[in-house]
C-alpha cells in the first residue's frame, strides 16, 4: 500500500506540470498574435505617411505687399532623387504637389519653381523620418528685367480713365391687371347617390363637378388667385384648390356641388415678366503697372473704357482677355458667389 504512493505522487506532479506547459504556450502565442497586429498597426501608419503633399501659392517678389502679385503658369517639380511631381500654379498662384516616397529617410524634398519672365526659384521641404512637416509654402519670384533693345527709345503711351463697363440682367414682374370668371355648377339637391360618384363628401348625396380654366398668355403668370361660391347653396359646395394655389400661366378651378345649382367666381392678378439689363461701371483698383477688379457671375458685356495718349478708346474682354496695351487674365475667386477676379498688367511701352 506505501509502495504505490509515490508512483502516483509522480504522475500527478506530470500531470500539472503538462498543464503548465500548454498554459505557458497559450500565452507565448497570444503574445506574438498581440506584437504582430502591433507590428502591422505600426507598418499601416508609416504608409500612410509616404505620401508627401506640398501646398502653397507662388507670387512675385516686391517690397511692397501690394505689388506681390499671384503668378499662374509656373512650372512645379518636387524630388527626392528617387521619386517626383509636377504640376503648374493656377490663376491665383495655388499649387499643389503629391509626392509618393518608398521611404521617409527624412532627406529634403527639392522643389523647383520655373518660369521664363521670373528667375528660377528653388525651396527645400524639411521632412521628418516618418512624416513632412504641415505648412504652407510661399515661393516669391523675382521679375527678369525686360532686355534694353539698342533702338531709338519711343516715349511711353499714357493709359487714363479707365473705367470698367458690364452689364447685369435682372427678372421683374409688373401687375398689367387681373383676370375674373363665373361659372356654374348644375344639380339638383336631394338626390341619394347611392354610391354613384360624384358624391358629396360624406357620400350621401349625389353631386356634379365643374371647372374653368384661364390663359395669363405668353411672358404673363397669374397671383393671388381666388376662388369662391357667390351664390346658390354655397355651404354644401367645396373647391379643390390644388391646381391654382401656386398660380402660374394657367390656372383651372374645380368645384363639387352636392345640392340645387350653384355659382362660383375665380379671380387672380396678372403679372408680366421681363428681363431687364442694366449698365453697371466701375473704376479698377491700380497697383504700379497693374489694375484689378473683380465683377458679379451675372456679369456680361465686359469691356474696358479708357484713354490712349488722349484718345478715347473701347476695349470688349472676352473670356480670354487680349489687350494691346496689357495682358489680363481671369480667374473666378474661391467663395460662396463664385465672384470673376480680373487682372490686368501693362506691357511694355506704355503708363498709367
Amino acid at each position: 500500500m506505501h509502495s504505490k504512493l509515490p508512483v502516483q505522487l509522480f504522475i500527478y506532479r506530470c500531470c500539472m506540470t503538462g498543464k503548465k506547459i500548454v498554459w505557458v504556450m497559450i500565452v507565448v502565442a497570444a503574445a506574438v498574435v498581440i506584437v504582430l497586429l502591433l507590428r502591422a498597426h505600426w507598418l499601416r501608419s508609416i504608409s500612410v505617411h509616404r505620401s508627401i503633399t506640398i501646398e502653397g501659392a507662388v507670387i512675385q517678389r516686391d517690397a511692397d505687399t501690394k505689388n506681390e502679385l499671384p503668378i499662374a503658369g509656373v512650372a512645379i517639380a518636387a524630388s527626392d532623387g528617387v521619386k517626383s511631381a509636377t504640376t503648374q500654379s493656377e490663376a491665383s498662384g495655388y499649387f499643389k504637389l503629391v509626392l509618393q516616397r518608398g521611404v521617409l529617410s527624412g532627406k529634403p524634398v527639392m522643389v523647383s519653381f520655373r518660369h521664363a519672365s521670373y528667375e528660377p526659384l528653388d525651396l527645400n521641404v524639411q521632412t521628418a523620418r516618418l512624416e513632412a512637416q504641415n505648412e504652407l509654402y510661399v515661393a516669391a519670384m523675382v521679375p527678369i528685367p525686360a532686355k534694353t533693345l539698342a533702338r531709338p527709345r519711343r516715349p511711353e503711351k499714357v493709359v487714363s480713365n479707365v473705367r470698367v463697363r458690364y452689364t447685369t440682367n435682372s427678372r421683374t414682374e409688373t401687375n398689367v391687371g387681373s383676370a375674373v370668371k363665373t361659372f356654374q355648377v348644375i344639380n339638383k339637391g336631394n338626390v341619394p347617390c347611392n354610391h354613384q360618384s360624384p358624391c358629396s363628401p360624406d357620400g350621401k348625396w349625389k353631386a356634379s363637378v365643374e371647372s374653368a380654366s384661364l390663359d395669363a398668355g405668353a411672358d404673363n403668370t397669374f397671383d393671388n388667385v381666388r376662388a369662391s361660391c357667390i351664390a346658390g347653396p354655397c355651404p354644401f359646395t367645396r373647391i379643390d384648390s390644388n391646381e391654382f394655389i401656386h398660380g402660374g400661366r394657367n390656372i383651372r378651378v374645380s368645384a363639387l356641388n352636392w345640392s340645387d345649382t350653384a355659382t362660383f367666381l375665380m379671380e387672380a392678378e396678372v403679372y408680366h415678366t421681363a428681363i431687364n439689363s442694366n449698365v453697371r461701371e466701375l473704376y479698377p483698383v491700380i497697383f504700379g503697372r497693374t489694375l484689378n477688379f473683380t465683377l458679379p457671375p451675372t456679369q456680361e458685356g465686359v469691356s474696358l473704357e479708357a484713354e490712349i495718349d488722349g484718345l478715347p478708346m473701347v476695349f470688349p474682354l472676352g473670356p480670354e482677355p487680349n489687350l494691346s496695351w496689357a495682358i489680363c487674365n481671369v480667374r473666378t475667386g474661391p467663395d460662396k458667389e463664385r465672384t470673376t477676379v480680373y487682372r490686368c498688367e501693362l506691357k511694355p511701352d506704355y503708363q498709367f
